[in-house]
């Protein structure tokens, strides 16, 4: 079936199913969404209303700006945070909150004999797993939040069952985390701006990039790789395939490119990396394989992607994008969104840890530990 004919069955009510998305294991089974930007009324929500629609897919998660937990009666005290271990070993300066995210009343240190007067503990999963480092052995002091710290998926994370009953507070990139924290998000711009996106079809000279670090052939995103390729060119970058310049960036390298493979290595609930918001903030089409579209859309505008699933086949994908680039006009309606929205990627690590201490500080009250950690993550 030809992209045309693939088309007009979908604008005409014609089944949408993709046989990939039916079998996809380890995910809630739901109904695929096709290419939303060709629907009949997205062609009106381009119209006024689109401010309005694109706003309203955005509700359907907490504001991680926002504190989620009630404030105790009267200012809060400053509270002191304590970072067990850096992250995966590397030492990196902490932050001023204040001075770099406005949030004010947090003491952040990683000097351990501070540990009995810390308001919490924040731990990141790899160096406790992998016995790196121990849990503090003294007694917890009264009132003190442990917060279990981890951005890796699922499939990336062993030994949950070690953990049951010892946290107080989980911090992920889930939702449904108690400090709630994803790789990127969308801030509504104060006025939307009439040129912000603009045509950048002449201004981009190349198709179609993935950067990838970590290949696997037993990956999803490699198998749908060696399919698409078949036909369309992709420019394979990082260190799986051609380096970097050394004096580059991703967000620098792919601003060259009308798309971009954002491609997880794993899907799972809400696992949504730094891979999207790189291509968004380089201003190229994110074409993305993880969790189902409509896990997407609570992230982000309907026609601010393409996902692998609305196209029965690499072949009829590939299509698509090659009439993108043939029709300006049609590529504008995927950067349409940018007038009302800007993209913002969370700083690894100062703002995850002045998220936790702003959360700390305005919650006193939760003192009960997590009884089934390995079956809510997995979930």
């Amino acid at each position: 079936m030809e992209i045309t004919q693939w088309l007009t069955q979908w604008v005409t009510g014609g089944s949408s199913t993709s046989p990939r998305a039916a079998k996809r294991p380890g995910l809630r089974r739901s109904k695929t969404r096709r290419v939303t930007v060709l629907r009949t009324s997205c062609f009106v929500a381009l119209g006024g209303a689109l401010f309005f629609l694109l706003g309203v897919c955005l509700l359907n998660l907490p504001d991680p700006r926002q504190q989620p937990f009630p404030l105790a009666e009267g200012e809060p005290r400053d509270v002191t945070l304590l970072l067990w271990t850096h992250p995966f070993g590397h030492y990196r300066r902490l932050p001023d909150c204040e001075a770099r995210f406005g949030i004010r009343g947090c003491v952040l240190t990683d000097d351990r004999r501070m540990y009995p007067g810390a308001d919490a503990i924040i731990m990141h999963h790899r160096e406790i797993t992998t016995n790196t480092t121990a849990l503090p052995s003294d007694p917890r002091p009264r009132g003190q939040k442990w917060i279990w710290m981890n951005f890796e998926s699922p499939s990336h994370t062993r030994g949950l069952w070690r953990f049951e009953g010892v946290f107080n507070l989980t911090m992920t990139y889930r939702a449904d985390s108690d400090i709630f924290l994803p790789y990127g998000y969308l801030v509504p711009r104060f006025r939307p701006h009439a040129n912000a996106a603009p045509h950048t079809h002449p201004r981009r000279p190349h198709l179609l990039a993935w950067v990838i670090s970590n290949w696997s052939e037993s990956q999803a995103r490699v198998a749908y790789y060696r399919r698409l390729v078949n036909y369309v060119g992709v420019d394979v970058l990082g260190r799986a395939g051609v380096p970097l310049p050394e004096d580059s960036t991703v967000v620098r390298t792919v601003r060259r490119y009308l798309f971009y493979l954002a491609l997880e290595n794993s899907q799972h609930t809400d696992y949504i990396t730094e891979k999207l918001w790189n291509s968004l903030l380089a201003g190229a089409v994110p074409v993305v394989l993880g969790p189902p579209r409509e896990n997407y859309e609570r992230f982000l505008p309907p026609e601010a992607f393409i996902h692998v699933d609305d196209f029965p086949s690499p072949r009829l994908l590939a299509q698509y994008l090659l009439l993108l680039r043939r029709s300006p006009a049609l590529l504008q309606r995927h950067l349409a969104w940018r007038r009302s929205y800007s993209v913002h990627l969370t700083a690894f690590w100062a703002e995850h840890y002045c998220t936790a201490c702003r959360a700390v500080r305005n919650h006193r009250l939760r003192t009960n530990t997590i009884p089934n950690l390995q079956r809510w993550f997995e979930s």
